[in-house]
């Protein structure tokens, strides 16, 4: 749960190659592709195709009416919609359990790793009695996340840039005042604060630290080589077959003062946030290979 290019599929991937662990990529998609993978293989479509024959009545769901209604952060804003949620919610909650089921039956794992990140659909599994749901807040640097959106913008159409900060800081607002609410509101014992940073800084201490807020003793897996698996769908990364993850210290981005100005109340706030993730990394313990 929280913004986009947060890091959160390096951190599915991770958590995917430990044992009786399915990364299943971003799972909000699952409803608007009509259940069909954004990659191809043999492999990854039988996955799939079975999965979406184990979930009875998804059909009618099928689109992008839940997403829009349901999920989406902007959708506090559709307040004439509330007949429409009314209507989805019921078979979608219903759906969206039926499908972490038949991703756990069809993969043999416990544990089913879902990187969708919208606040609001956090909040409808919420509402789910036949899963355990923990939910993992991931933050990254504001200037870090705004450069990332900002990466397809020429430097020089000095206006577009701009827009694309105030569009980003106005997002993040949104997304970071909506994943705050559903947090809180998430059993103690169940919710995980994490910075990207300090899981670039201690991958293995941060895991081994997420696995056992979950109850997990699976050993972590080897960083150097990640299998990425067969996610739904998820950033470019799961392009590569293997992907590696090293211990790293995140280079500062040098941001906006507009970005600084708009954001400053958030680490004050993340700082107060518990439990959080720590990193557990041992004086002169050897770093494992980069994320590339």
């Amino acid at each position: 749960m929280g913004s986009g290019r947060s890091g959160s599929t390096i951190l599915g991937i991770a958590l995917g190659n430990c044992a009786d662990f399915f990364y299943a990529g971003e799972l909000d998609n699952w409803l608007t592709r009509s259940g069909v993978p954004v990659l191809g293989g043999t492999e990854r479509t039988r996955f799939w195709n079975t999965v979406r024959e184990d979930v009875d009545g998804a059909e009618e769901l099928f689109g992008s009416e839940s997403h829009r209604y349901l999920e989406r952060s902007r959708a506090v804003f559709r307040v004439n919609g509330w007949l429409t949620r009314r209507r989805l919610r019921p078979r979608y909650r219903r759906v969206t359990e039926d499908l972490y089921r038949a991703i756990a039956e069809t993969a043999g794992v416990s544990y089913v790793v879902d990187t969708a990140h919208f606040p609001l659909r956090a909040r409808e599994l919420q509402h789910l009695h036949g899963i355990d749901l923990y939910l993992i807040f991931l933050v990254r640097e504001a200037h870090s996340v705004v450069a990332s959106f900002s990466r397809d913008v020429n430097p020089r159409d000095v206006v577009r840039r701009q827009l694309r900060t105030f569009s980003t800081n106005a997002d993040l607002w949104l997304t970071h005042l909506l994943s705050l609410i559903v947090f809180l509101r998430q059993r103690r014992d169940r919710r995980m604060f994490l910075r990207h940073e300090d899981l670039l800084a201690d991958p293995q201490g941060v895991l081994r630290d997420i696995l056992d807020r979950l109850g997990s003793s699976a050993a972590l897996p080897d960083l150097s080589s990640l299998s990425t698996g067969l996610p739904l769908r998820a950033n470019r990364l799961i392009k590569s077959d293997v992907v590696a993850l090293q211990a790293r210290t995140e280079r500062p981005v040098r941001g906006s003062r507009v970005t600084t100005l708009l954001q400053l109340p958030w680490p004050a706030i993340f700082a107060r946030l518990d439990p959080a993730v720590t990193a557990l990394k041992a004086p002169g313990q050897a770093p494992t290979p980069e994320a590339r």
